[in-house]
């Protein structure tokens, strides 16, 4: 059935792009017609269900790039994990991604799975058996023999057998690849979260093979010198980003220049709860790392949305406060609006698919009140979800 959807203020493009009392309609999941409303009304067939919020705003689904549905964002996500049998964490990964669903969140990338159970939901959105956003699923995240995260099941010793997870995890049909570059905090008696976990030749081998099967990488890598090495390897993305040395903090300018030069996206992966980390470790430090991020940034770097939804005090339900991070740094919220919506869906490979309001694009709409391009506490303000052509209130 045709759906038409009207709102006082429609962002139909970046950069601030609003049309004034404007409509969107959508057939069969796919938006075919956008414009004032009295003209989408007149083109529109007769007794279609419409939708309409005259005080409201229209935008395209926001883009989460980095969660980890898996994880439950409690105290303790890894124990948790490992003590829940694949039904449980089944079911857990189904409401998840409703939360991120109720907060306007229409596309996410997940970067971290067990027994392929995100791609099997994943798959089970696609064919509209559960509700929830659109997946990109990493797989099992490729990690040295005790590395961060070896309880998802991907350690591997050697290029042999980096490569044949790669390949594995292509035949299961993920969609990108994800390797730990670097140690993390949520995996206790693991590497230190500066220590390379790779080499660049090794990251070399998991980029060419991941390339071969059509597929990006994105590299977790907090060190410096474990994102020298994703740089050297020409990985897609790299999360989190924050220059950790043995000894404090060593951002590269050289290599952030690269970075930029590249086209390599950061996701920082600013977690709902960063000032909350800020508090609990220092504003000092805190500011430091977050400098960092700033810096990439003055200097070129472009940045993508993520929330590390699944770790400890990284909800699933409050994707807005992990945006006021890139206010922090000194974004517009227009620029934050573009951030979350177009330029992510650029990043990801999906320009083409979501991220804006144009004919031929899948239906990922939001309506909120308020305008958000002003005053990014809008966003909190949902009325409307419809992801894939699908209307989630």
């Amino acid at each position: 059935m045709d759906t038409l959807i009207s709102a006082g203020r429609v962002v139909t493009g970046p950069h601030g792009q609003v049309l004034a009392d404007g409509a969107v309609l959508v057939r069969n999941g796919v938006i075919v017609d956008t414009g004032p409303r009295r003209e989408v009304e007149s083109r529109a067939p007769a007794g279609i269900l419409r939708h309409d919020f005259p005080d409201g705003t229209l935008l395209p689904g926001l883009v989460d790039a980095h969660v980890h549905l898996v994880l439950d964002a409690g105290p303790d996500p890894v124990a948790a994990l490992r003590e829940a049998d694949d039904a449980t964490v089944a079911e857990g990964i189904a409401e998840r991604a409703l939360g991120l669903l109720n907060a306007g969140v229409t596309t996410v990338r997940d970067l971290g799975d067990r027994n392929g159970l995100v791609t099997q939901f994943r798959d089970a959105v696609r064919a509209g058996r559960l509700p929830g956003p659109r997946v990109l699923a990493a797989g099992t995240p490729v990690t040295g023999p005790g590395g961060h995260c070896w309880f998802l099941g991907g350690e591997v010793n050697g290029e042999d057998a980096a490569r044949a997870l790669v390949r594995r995890n292509a035949e299961r049909g993920t969609d990108l690849i994800k390797v730990m570059a670097t140690g993390g905090g949520i995996t206790k008696g693991g590497p230190p979260i500066w220590a390379p976990q790779f080499t660049a030749e090794e990251l070399r081998t998991i980029v060419r093979e991941a390339a071969s099967a059509g597929l990006p990488v994105a590299a977790h890598a907090h060190g410096t010198a474990g994102i020298v090495a994703a740089v050297e390897a020409g990985v897609s993305t790299i999360e989190h980003c924050t220059w950790i040395d043995q000894d404090g903090f060593r951002l590269l300018d050289d290599v952030v220049d690269e970075i930029a030069a590249r086209g390599i996206r950061v996701c920082p992966a600013a977690s709902p709860d960063w000032r909350g980390f800020a508090e609990r470790f220092g504003h000092e430090l805190a500011e430091e790392m977050f400098g960092g991020i700033r810096r990439m940034r003055e200097r070129g770097v472009q940045l993508l949305t993520g929330t590390d939804a699944g770790v400890s005090r990284a909800v699933f339900d409050d994707f807005v406060s992990s945006l006021e991070f890139f206010a922090h740094l000194g974004c517009t919220s227009q620029e934050i609006v573009d951030l979350a919506t177009c330029e992510a869906a650029d990043a990801l490979g999906l320009g083409k698919v979501t991220g804006r309001l144009l004919p031929g694009l899948r239906a990922d709409l939001l309506v909120v009140d308020g305008d958000p391009l002003s005053d990014l506490q809008a966003l909190r303000r949902v009325r409307l979800v419809m992801a894939d052509g699908r209307v989630h209130a």
